[in-house]
């Protein structure tokens, strides 16, 4: 099934906002409704391809069917942008000025050489799609000729698992749900499970960085993968022979986030956990923000610490976006305080073991203990956020999420710095919004930060939302955080990345695509600034 091409997900899974949530809006932040609705799929006016006959020639020949180049409308619509608000915003408008030209889908690695090639020969620009899950830029290149969009649905395999050194080696196309099935038949988890999981790919995952929501137990996506092959328009290149190694600087980090800007990966070795005996999920209630950090940072510190570990702030918890299932029924969670989940995973031994610990460890900060359902009612609704923020945007609301990550000292600095600065720049622009954020993954040395952010659209509001975004990145960066930890750079967050590294870190960047991509062919405008 293919993804809703003007929102999220499966379109069967949606429903509108409660008409208590929709008063609330309104009386709150003063939405109204949309004077339009979207356009339908049908209605949009696609210009032509512009693909020449004989580069579709040459794509064919390189994938091996012209089955497998496919020029119509509806194909090409569904591989527009990626899924951020402004990119729904657009789609639904009918804005598609950036469409590809083709989506073409191999089935090797050498048919992904052979459509590079044929590409930077023919002068388009490729953009690796994998579930089309990005919310940062991250599939809309600036390419001046056109691009195809590589779709790697076709590379979907588990392609060996080797039960002794407990790895996978598993093809990019293969969506997470499929992966962990494939796994799960031979008594293995991987582990991830981001809130995009159930349509997100497993190139996508080392492309972008991912974390998972299990990630204070499993680690992050980059974490997990020991190996990784990339196709690159100057030919193949293999990382990673060993778990660890110590023969040079690690090319595998130079993959991971590269987000298609240095090659396309076409296999990933992966380390794979026995399926979990036991799985658990809590709840628990602190009175601030603050005194919920500071059990956080003790368990992510010294143990025990739990498989799943997040927090939400006051607003968060008071409007119960913790639970998006809940959001407006009446049972909704309507108590002061800030809401924790605990999850653990393991052996039934270990599992015990470590929640009895940890209990003890968020009781002597002040935790409340509230029970399994709310812990259960969120990995139950775990993947629903998405959706909640299409019902929003068909109510009038604008909707998004932004995300960072900080070392433990510097976290409430940041906290405050980007609440502030999202609150100030939406007033100012005549649509106070609620800001709401969470703690969504934990270690040692520190934290990320998960804003969502909700207000009247404005009259237009893509063009209302950016300098929003501005001054939020601008706050990120001058508070001390990173401007992503785990959605990506894309286009978005381009500019900051590169204040981020700095001139020497983007020229170095900068060099290594000319090596592997001297046409600059590979996602372009995309991470990495344009010399």
């Amino acid at each position: 099934m293919d993804m809703l091409w003007s929102g999220w997900g499966d379109p069967a899974k949606a429903a509108p906002l409660p008409d208590s949530v929709i008063g609330l809006l309104r009386d709150l932040l003063g939405v109204t409704p949309r004077e339009s609705g979207p356009a339908g799929l049908g209605d949009i006016a696609v210009p032509e391809s512009g693909l020449t006959d004989e580069a579709r020639r040459a794509l064919a020949a390189a994938v091996g069917d012209d089955a497998h180049v496919r020029t119509d409308a509806e194909t090409r619509i569904r591989h527009t942008r990626g899924k951020s608000t402004p990119d729904l915003l657009r789609i639904r408008a009918g804005e598609v000025d950036d469409i590809p030209a083709a989506v073409v889908l191999p089935a090797s690695h050498d048919e992904v050489l052979a459509l590079l090639r044929a590409c930077a020969e023919h002068g388009l620009a490729v953009v690796p799609f994998g579930g089309g899950t990005s919310v940062v830029g991250g599939l809309a290149p600036e390419a001046e000729h056109g691009f195809v969009a590589l779709d790697l649905r076709r590379l979907d395999a588990l392609v060996a698992l080797d039960e002794v050194s407990r790895t996978a080696v598993l093809q990019p196309g293969l969506r997470a749900p499929d992966a962990e099935a494939l796994l799960n038949e031979r008594g293995f988890t991987l582990g991830h499970f981001p809130q995009s999981y159930e349509w997100a790919t497993i190139g996508g995952f080392a492309a972008a960085r991912s974390s998972g929501q299990a990630s204070a137990g499993y680690g992050r996506f980059d974490e997990m993968v020991l190996g990784l092959t990339v196709a690159t328009p100057e030919g193949t290149l293999e990382t990673g022979r060993a778990p660890r190694s110590a023969a040079g600087p690690d090319l595998r980090q130079l993959v991971l986030g590269s987000e298609g800007a240095l090659g396309v990966i076409t296999s990933v070795t992966v380390r794979i956990r026995p399926l979990p005996q036991t799985r658990v999920y809590e709840g628990w209630r602190f009175e601030s923000f603050e005194a919920g950090a500071a059990a956080l940072r003790a368990l992510a510190q010294d143990g025990p610490r739990p498989t799943v570990l997040r927090l939400s702030d006051e607003t968060e918890s008071f409007i119960g976006l913790a639970q998006p299932d809940r959001i407006g029924s009446a049972d909704a969670p309507q108590s002061v305080g800030c809401m924790a989940i605990a999850g653990y995973e393991g052996t039934a031994e270990d599992t015990a073991d470590r929640r009895a610990r940890a209990r003890d460890v968020l009781l002597a900060h002040g935790g409340e203990f509230t029970g399994e359902e709310p812990g259960e009612r969120w990995a139950h609704g775990r993947y629903n956020a998405p959706y909640l923020r299409d019902a929003l945007l068909d109510a009038g609301a604008f909707a998004e999420t932004l995300e960072t990550a900080a070392f433990w000292s510097a976290l409430p600095g940041l906290y405050d710095a980007v609440r502030q600065a999202l609150t100030a720049a939406l007033t100012e622009a005549g649509t106070p919004p609620l800001v709401m954020c969470h703690i969504s993954h934990v270690y040692e040395n520190g934290a990320s930060l998960y804003f969502t952010v909700v207000s009247a659209q404005g009259k237009d509001p893509v063009a209302h939302w950016a300098p929003v975004k501005k001054a939020a990145n601008d706050a990120i960066l001058a508070a001390g955080g990173t401007i992503s930890h785990h959605h990506g750079v894309g286009t978005d967050h381009r500019d900051w990345f590169a204040r981020e590294i700095g001139p020497v870190g983007v020229r170095v960047l900068q060099a290594v695509k000319a090596e592997l991509d001297p046409s600059g062919i590979l996602n372009p405008g995309v991470l990495i600034p344009v010399r």
